[in-house]
């Protein structure tokens, strides 16, 4: 960080006034999860220029927590799987005032700094920002948390990318983007075309726009701090109970991009025996079971649970089928954020 942003986000910090940012998050649910993100961005060291929320539900949110900055609702119909991730995002960015976009999963409590973190790193670098986050055990979000318990109560995830103890880094593989926690200016996630709309529920739109952002010579970073804290909710690795929409959309990424995508789960898959390669795609051998979720499922005293884990205690098979993406091809040149 310069001397001259320093300075400018100190001069924030010590008359707080607002930054020029939009957090965004979507959801379908999850009242308690929404509460815990607001108060979060209440007590931001830099506040938020406002907080939209991008919804599913036959009527807006109620009852959230008191805020200093402004909270919009729009709603978007739910798509034939009932979970449009794409188009939520999508026109949670266009309703949004401000230049910075800071893009946050509704189940997840932004860190004091995140939007500081984010801001002071935009200032730096044209393009995608991905910040950390850590993973809260269960009841690690019950009422009366402050950073400090959530810290203590949440751990990094073994799959995902360690940030950098400073600094921006320059990330050389596209894939690995998750849309969990990210800021981009606006003006770039438009040139984008944003997130692809015919990804309809769960599954392959991170792994598109990330994509879409190579193809482009948009760099992604890894961001020190802005660190968001996931809260707990029971979770299936691979995630069996969304067998029919990643199939859906991994065959849409491969139509569009040649290339099958989610090549983990879909190694799972097959070595649960619920697919099979059928005309260079895949098909169904049989449906998603009770003992398939009991199988895939955290345990107790988990944070988060594991495909790798799962894959390594049940034996690696092979490949997911079709070609691979080749990391090579998305590597992108490092080059360093400049002042």
């Amino acid at each position: 960080m310069t001397q001259f942003t320093q300075q400018f986000m100190d001069r924030l910090r010590s008359q707080s006034w607002r930054s020029d940012a939009s957090v965004l998050t979507y959801g379908n649910g999850r009242h308690e999860h929404l509460c815990n993100l607001v108060l979060g961005l209440e007590s931001q060291t830099i506040t938020p220029s406002e907080l939209i929320i991008c919804h599913l539900l036959p009527e807006p949110y109620s009852g959230l927590p008191e805020t200093s900055f402004p909270v919009r609702q729009i709603h978007v119909a739910a798509g034939e799987l009932d979970l449009p991730l794409a188009a939520a995002r999508n026109a949670a960015a266009r309703a949004a005032s401000a230049n910075s976009l800071v893009f946050l999963d509704i189940d997840c409590i932004p860190s004091p700094r995140l939007v500081e973190d984010y801001i002071a790193a935009l200032a730096h670098w044209d393009g995608l920002l991905v910040g950390d986050v850590r993973y809260l055990r269960e009841g690690g979000n019950a009422p009366g948390w402050t950073p400090h318990t959530l810290m203590l109560a949440s751990e990094l995830h073994s799959e995902r990318r360690l940030p950098p103890k400073e600094g921006i880094e320059p990330c050389a593989d596209y894939r690995v983007f998750s849309s969990m926690s990210f800021a981009i200016r606006k003006t770039t996630f438009l040139e984008t075309g944003g997130f692809d709309e015919r990804y309809d529920g769960y599954g392959a739109e991170d792994s598109d726009f990330s994509r879409t952002l190579s193809q482009r010579g948009i760099r992604i970073g890894w961001c020190a701090g802005a660190t968001a804290f996931h809260q707990y909710h029971l979770q299936h690795r691979p995630p069996v109970h969304r067998l029919h929409s990643i199939l859906r959309n991994n065959e849409i990424y491969r139509e569009k991009w040649g290339q099958n995508t989610m090549e983990h789960w879909l190694a799972a898959f097959e070595k649960l025996g619920l697919i099979t390669h059928a005309d260079d795609g895949f098909a169904v051998l049989r449906n998603v079971t009770d003992e398939d979720l009991l199988l895939t499922q955290q345990t107790r005293g988990q944070a988060y649970a594991s495909t790798r884990a799962f894959i390594s205690r049940f034996g690696r098979s092979s490949n997911a089928g079709g070609q691979t993406e080749d990391a090579a091809q998305w590597a992108v040149p490092a080059i360093a954020p400049t002042d």
